[in-house]
């Protein structure tokens, strides 16, 4: 590895992702969740979003969405200023 590629790895920007959870998750439950945005759509479902540093945080996080034993209806990376527009709608 170069250090040209060392150094891109070391400021590299979270990727964002938005995770809709079937049910209402109550506001407590973003301390549990990293951080991430917690709000609750019109369709009954709860839309989790916010930045990720890694495929392992990512990884983590679903672990704890199964935990909780809500069903998972979506993952998907966003760009941030599509998960304002989609905190917006909600």
């Amino acid at each position: 590895m170069s250090v040209t590629d060392e150094a891109a790895e070391e400021h590299h920007e979270p990727d964002w992702y938005e995770m809709r959870l079937k049910g209402h998750l109550d506001a407590r439950w973003a301390d549990w969740f990293d951080g991430l945005s917690l709000t609750h759509a019109d369709d009954g479902t709860t839309i989790l979003c916010g930045p990720v540093l890694d495929q392992t945080a990512l990884y983590g996080l679903l672990r704890k969405v199964r935990d909780l034993g809500l069903p998972l209806v979506s993952v998907i990376q966003v760009h941030p200023q599509q998960a304002d527009v989609l905190d917006d709608k909600s």
